[in-house]
């Protein structure tokens, strides 16, 4: 009797065990199950954190860190902010004598008045004179009208202005070859005095950018610039010569015959 009763003793016993080890067993599976989802979600996290940085990276600005910053560049011609009233006549045309050649101007005044005037303005304070175009991406913009790329430093180029923003004058004209946009940071109302010539199709910057003329004759001095790539962004383009503007004036389309 007693072997009997010793035996019920310890089979019970070992059903206690085996029990309580088979409670144990989903738990620790389960803590499994949460480690590996928290690594999924800390991996899926991850990834998706990085195909942003590439999307925001593939959609970057392409005038990031080489756009009008409203700064007044030292010992330079001071011209103030454009009013309405300056533009004036709106047939008159803008010729800029570059060391490439000559590019003549048509406005849109009657989309972006104030940077029609303040084009006009900067280019009859001889404000422009000397002054490169500093950015040259083939395909895309060639950017211009920075004081700053008068000094010999070529670090700053992209970095000056006439010291005031002009208001945005978004509109709908398309960015195509031979666009005249104004150049801008990131708020819309900074652009100052440099401006771009599109070199081909630039949708991306449509209602985004204020587009206030475009190139009528000359444009095969655009297509010889637009092949001249200068970016000051890039270290080993920044000693590369730019194309310079050696005069910008406004004149009456009457006198265009008389552009050579």
């Amino acid at each position: 009797m007693k072997n009997i009763f010793a035996k019920i003793v310890a089979l019970t016993i070992i059903l206690t065990l085996f029990i309580s080890c088979s409670n144990e067993q989903p738990e620790g599976n389960l803590q499994s199950k949460v480690a590996d989802k928290k690594e999924v979600k800390k991996n899926s996290h991850n990834s998706n954190s990085t195909t942003k940085q590439a999307r925001l990276a593939s959609n970057k600005n392409p005038h990031d860190g080489h756009k009008e910053h409203m700064e007044q560049s030292p010992d330079r011609i001071k011209v103030a902010p454009p009013k309405v009233e300056d533009v004036g006549d709106g047939t008159e045309l803008a010729v800029i004598k570059s060391t490439k050649g000559t590019m003549v101007v048509e406005f849109f005044p009657d989309i972006a008045p104030l940077h029609v005037a303040n084009f006009k303005n900067l280019a009859k304070a001889g404000f422009y004179d000397g002054t490169t175009f500093h950015r040259v991406l083939p395909g895309f913009v060639m950017q211009g009208g920075d004081p700053n790329t008068l000094d010999s430093n070529p670090n700053n180029d992209g970095q000056g202005g006439p010291g005031y923003g002009v208001t945005a004058e978004f509109n709908p004209t398309p960015h195509e070859k031979g666009i005249l946009s104004m150049a801008r940071s990131s708020d819309p109302n900074s652009g100052g005095s440099q401006f771009f010539i599109c070199l081909g199709r630039a949708a991306h910057l449509d209602n985004k950018y204020t587009v206030f003329g475009k190139v009528i004759k000359g444009m095969d001095i655009v297509e010889k610039i637009g092949t001249v790539r200068r970016d000051p962004s890039q270290k080993h383009d920044r000693n590369l010569p730019a194309v310079r503007m050696d005069e910008v004036t406004v004149i009456k389309r009457s006198e265009l015959d008389k552009v050579k």
